[in-house]
This record gives C-alpha cells, sequence and structure tokens, in this order.
C-alpha cells in the first residue's frame, strides 16, 4: 500500500518531536508498506531543522516543504502554517498522479491540512483518514480564550466540520471525543482510538549515559539524603510546572529535592523563579537527547507530570512523556482532572487535583514516604501497562485494520 501522511510537525529520529508520525511510518515501511510524510520544514517542535527537500529516514520517505521560521503563537506562525498548506496545495497534481497513494491522512495539529488531504485523495481515489491531535479550534477557544467568532477559529470549524463529515475513517489519540466529533458530523461507526506509545525497541538497547551535569546534581541531591524528584519534556504554561516550584517551597524541609530537564516557552521564567525566590533544592536544565530520557528517569525517585486545570481535557489527554516515564519504570506523581488517567489505570503512582501546590506537595511527600521497592513495584506496573497498550508495532497495526474495516 502507498501511505502519504500529511503532517505540519512530524519529526525524525534525526530532527526530535513529534514522534507519532515517524513511529507509526517507521512500523508500516517496516510492514512492507511505501510510506510518504510531508511536513514543513520549519517547527518549534524540532531539535533540529531539515533542508527543505527530500530526504529518506529508516526507509520512509521525507519531502520538507519550504516555510518561513517563527515564534510564537502569532502572526509568524500563521504565515508558517498559510505557507505550507500553499505549497501543500500546489502539489496535489504530483502527490495525487506520481506516488498515486491508497491511503492518505491528514495528521497536523490544526485540521486545515483535511482540504488538501481530501482533494489528493479523490483525485487518486484512495481511502481518506482525519487523525485527531488536539481539538481546533475548541482548544484555542477553551485554552487560549480565542473568541469562536475569530476568523482563525471560524476557518478550523468550517475545516473539522469537513473532515468529520467527508472522512472514510477519523483516528483519534484522544479517548473520549465520541459525542464532541459526532456534534460536528462524524459517523461514530468511522472512528476509532489509536492512543500515543512508545518504540519498544528505543528502551532495549543500551541506555546512552547521562550527560555529565546533570548526572552529577542527581549524585549531590542523593549524598544528601534526598529523594528525587525529576520532570523532562517541555516547559510551558500547560505543563503546570509553576504549581510544582509552588509544591517544592511547600516542601523545602522535608528531604525531597528536584531536576527539571527541557525547553519551551516558559523556561526562562521558571528559571528567574527559581533563583529570585530562592526555591530550595531545586535545579533547572537545557534538555537532553531522547537517547538519554532512560538513564534520567533511571536515577530519580519520582517523575512529575502536571497539567492545567482546564475544562477541554474532558475529552481525554494523551501525554508523550508520560508514556516514557511508565516504560522506565518509574513511579509517576500526576496532578490532572481528565477524562482518563493512565496513572490511576495503570497503579503506576498517584494522581493529584491539578494547579494545586498543597495537593502535589502532598502527594510527593506521600511517594516520598513509601521505601524503593514500594516504588518500583508502582514502576513496574506502569510499565506492564504500557507494553501491554501502547507499543507502536500494535498501534500502527491498529491504525491500518481500522482503514481496511
Amino acid at each position: 500500500m502507498n501511505i502519504l501522511l500529511i503532517n505540519h510537525y512530524a519529526g525524525s529520529s534525526l530532527h526530535g518531536m513529534e514522534f507519532r508520525p515517524y513511529y507509526l511510518a517507521r512500523e508500516w515501511a517496516r510492514s512492507g508498506h511505501r510510506v510518504q510524510i510531508v511536513a514543513a520544514a520549519y517547527s518549534h517542535l524540532r531539535g533540529v531543522q531539515p533542508s527543505p527537500g527530500d530526504e529518506m529516514i529508516d526507509g520512509i520517505a521525507y519531502r520538507w516543504l519550504s516555510v518561513p521560521a517563527y515564534r510564537g503563537n502569532g502572526l509568524g506562525r500563521l504565515l508558517n502554517i498559510g505557507t505550507f498548506l500553499t505549497r501543500l496545495w500546489l502539489g496535489c497534481g504530483y502527490w495525487a498522479r506520481v506516488f498515486r497513494p491508497d491511503l492518505v491522512i491528514a495528521s497536523s495539529t490544526y485540521p486545515m491540512d483535511f482540504w488538501v488531504a481530501r482533494r489528493i485523495a479523490r483525485r487518486s481515489g484512495a481511502r481518506l483518514v482525519h487523525e485527531v491531535h488536539d481539538l481546533w479550534p475548541l482548544s484555542l477557544i477553551e485554552v487560549s480564550g480565542m473568541s469562536p467568532h475569530h476568523p482563525f477559529a471560524r476557518l478550523c470549524q468550517w475545516a473539522e466540520d469537513a473532515a468529520c463529515r467527508d472522512a472514510d475513517l477519523v483516528v483519534s489519540m484522544l479517548p473520549n471525543v465520541h459525542q464532541h466529533l459526532a456534534a460536528h458530523g462524524a459517523n461514530l461507526s468511522r472512528l476509532t482510538i489509536v492512543p500515543n506509545g512508545v518504540a519498544q525497541e528505543d528502551w532495549q538497547r543500551p541506555p546512552e549515559p547521562l550527560r555529565d551535569d546533570i548526572a552529577h546534581a542527581i549524585g549531590r541531591l542523593r549524598a544528601e539524603g534526598r529523594v528525587v524528584v525529576g520532570y523532562a519534556g517541555s516547559m510551558g504554561l500547560p505543563n503546570a510546572l509553576d504549581t510544582l516550584l509552588d509544591a517544592a517551597r511547600l516542601v523545602a524541609n522535608d528531604g525531597l529535592g528536584f531536576v527539571l530537564v527541557g525547553d519551551g516557552h516558559e523556561r526562562e521564567r521558571l528559571a528567574r523563579r527559581i533563583t529570585q525566590e530562592t526555591i530550595a533544592h531545586v535545579t533547572l536544565w537545557p534538555p537532553i537527547p531522547k537517547a538519554q530520557i532512560p538513564s534520567f528517569l533511571g536515577a530519580i525517585d519520582t517523575a512529575y507530570i502536571g497539567w492545567q486545570h482546564q475544562p477541554i481535557y474532558r475529552f481525554g489527554i494523551a501525554p508523550n512523556k508520560l508514556m516514557d516515564y511508565m516504560m522506565a519504570g518509574c513511579a509517576v506523581l500526576h496532578s490532572v482532572e481528565a477524562g482518563n488517567d493512565p496513572v490511576a489505570e495503570s497503579g503506576c503512582g498517584l494522581s493529584v487535583a491539578p494547579e494545586s501546590p498543597s495537593a502535589v506537595a502532598d502527594g510527593l511527600l506521600r511517594m516520598a514516604a513509601l521505601d524503593a521497592p514500594a516504588r518500583r513495584a508502582m514502576g513496574q506496573r506502569g510499565r506492564e501497562f504500557v507494553l501491554a497498550r501502547h507499543t507502536y508495532p500494535g498501534l500502527a497495526r491498529r491504525f491500518l485494520e481500522a482503514v481496511a474495516a
């Protein structure tokens, strides 16, 4: 089968996030399918930006479309999106006539790529899939405060309605979207849930040693007899790291230490908070390569993941870093209120209320009070949960089986 996957923000093993398109495509390529990813040559998510043009990575053909760079979520990002969609639209004839896809997947975070995917699918007679990452425009309205009457929100809604109505299959990472998508025209018999996952083989090879500065920071906390709480991932407002810092102040004298690793829009502000407020026993470090994540998670006692208190999470959550935490066998403190909770479902840690420093502080102390074997048992339950439900070979197979049904 020829599979054309359109994802503005697709990454790879060479470039970094986002990884889901890469992992699914790699499994399909290994199964004998011909896979082409079309993505933008600039994305704020990637650690390394590719050059515009064609590239083969692990059996997957990539076409990187030239787009302008941007910072933040202003006009620059809108120009980046508009340029990508324009170049994609102008290439419709090529993809339909030369690549001749059997399956076209519209998979960008925003839904407007569906119009281009639909045009290619109609010209080539291919099956058409709309893959839901986030619910746009609802996320923009509920989380960012955008008016539903804003022109961009109206554009997103028009595209989402078209995708729900015209796709042969809707695939969602979020588990509780049925009512929302049905309200916008989706036939629920053509909806399947394929969550995020892990590439098991990445965890079978020897982990890359942890960078010296972070290893030494963890070592110093251990030498002081502290229980180490870690965070690895993006540093933005949705990640609720202010709540973690507030909780760290509350437990400053309770034998805990905190090591935060990552990058994002909020990183510099968080670093200033730590310094200006003299938040004790908290260090913040630049991001590490993905290959070092297992070493980092293996060196800490408890991993933190937090969320803002947002109604949008009633549709469920699908966090990549939580899959990594669980695959590493790490006990997790989860600050969340959502339509699903993998930590509670698996028993791999504790779940507490979101955006509540006192609840997070209490959860951290409860985790610290456990002995190491109890935390390891929690972590093992999380690992078993992921291996049973969230490995990419199984998820990729489930995706194509739903297409064929």
